[in-house]
């Protein structure tokens, strides 16, 4: 308890540039804390919804009924449903189109299908950027803090005839404070962004194969369809 009433009365004594720095360190890590849960609930329920779709896209069920099913939700669609519906409903909307041959069409399917990849991707990383500013700058903001206080600390000293460790020390753990409130910010941002990043890939990824597996079948509907029509 005499622990943490020292830290408290060395805040509260400290000159206010420092009372600044460690503001602005508790901020910091205040915010990040907030985007580290809102970010793993996002991209962990993207992850789940990826695979849950998966599932049901390689159930066997048609794929006409199954884009009946994600329109009817489309404003609530996952990341997943979104690329099958648009790159499926492109694919309905110009294969009947005489002017197109079946590479236009999949290559206008697949366009469909980047453009709203892109935006799931941004959605995904929303924030991440953020998180790695305060994990890399959070330490020198710290060290600002702590030089200005030891800083502080020897003026004082000048100005007295015989300097002792109880003058001093006050000064220097003020300081220090300051940079061990900097490394509590950045670690667990630095942490959080390299998991995320990780995490945020490995769903890209499934988005990406999600894609390509989805182009094959719908070449391989097409070139049925020719052969029928040409039969």
């Amino acid at each position: 308890m005499q622990t943490e009433l020292s830290i408290t009365a060395l805040i509260l004594e400290a000159s206010i540039v420092v009372q600044l720095v460690m503001l602005l360190l508790l901020a910091f890590s205040v915010v990040g804390w907030m985007m580290i849960f809102q970010r793993a609930k996002v991209i962990k329920s993207a992850a789940q919804e990826a695979l849950k779709f998966e599932d049901r896209f390689w159930s066997g069920v048609d794929l006409t009924r199954l884009f009946q099913e994600v329109s009817a939700r489309a404003q609530n669609a996952s990341g997943m449903e979104k690329l099958f519906h648009a790159g499926f409903k492109e694919f309905a909307r110009l294969r009947n189109n005489q002017g197109l041959n079946q590479q236009q069409v999949l290559d206008a399917s697949y366009r469909a299908m980047r453009v709203v990849h892109s935006r799931e991707l941004d959605g995904l990383e929303n924030n991440l950027s953020f998180l790695a500013t305060i994990g890399s700058i959070s330490p020198y903001v710290g060290l600002f803090g702590t030089v200005w206080g030891i800083m502080n600390a020897f003026i004082g000293l000048g100005a007295v005839q015989q300097a002792t460790l109880a003058m001093v020390a006050p000064g220097i753990a003020e300081a220090l404070i300051a940079t061990a409130m900097g490394l509590f910010a950045a670690i667990p941002a630095v942490i959080a962004y390299n998991r995320f990043t990780y995490r945020v890939e490995k769903v890209d990824n499934q988005y990406l194969n999600f894609m390509d597996e989805l182009m094959a079948i719908l070449q391989r509907q097409g070139s049925a369809k020719k052969a029928g029509a040409e039969a």
